[in-house]
């Protein structure tokens, strides 16, 4: 009995290894997928993520999930970049050389950690969105 659960627990240990390494390969190998970390305004704490470029909004998908839906959904259209820094001391969780923005959204305003070559994109997404009317 006490072989068999093991057995058992060793098998659903090993199937959610599996999908969580395959939700991560399908996340990242999607044309317009980007890692990025998030961290809401008065939070401490990054999220590492993938991010996904759409139409008309950023869909941003944690790393440590299972989730196939995205955490954070941002209108393109209702993005404002505020302010750009370079990665600080207070930013333990962030590689040195990534780029820090500072946006406001329809949902308040977050911090979006990327890359200093997807930063580029990142701006010519957002200033390219249509006018709002």
């Amino acid at each position: 009995m006490t072989t068999a659960l093991l057995v058992l627990a060793g098998v659903l240990l090993v199937g959610l290894v599996v999908a969580f390494l395959l939700r991560r390969r399908f996340l990242l190998s999607g044309v317009g997928a980007v890692p990025m970390w998030l961290r809401p305004a008065g939070s401490s704490r990054w999220s590492v993520g993938v991010a996904w470029y759409g139409d008309d909004a950023l869909l941003w998908y944690r790393a440590l999930s299972l989730s196939l839906r995205p955490h954070q959904r941002l209108c393109r259209a209702e993005v404002q970049v505020r302010g750009r820094r370079r990665a600080g001391p207070t930013d333990v969780a962030l590689p040195e050389d990534v780029v820090v923005l500072s946006c406001a959204t329809a949902a308040g305003p977050r911090e979006l950690a990327m890359d200093p070559s997807t930063v580029t994109g990142f701006l010519s997404w957002v200033e390219s969105a249509p006018p709002v009317r």
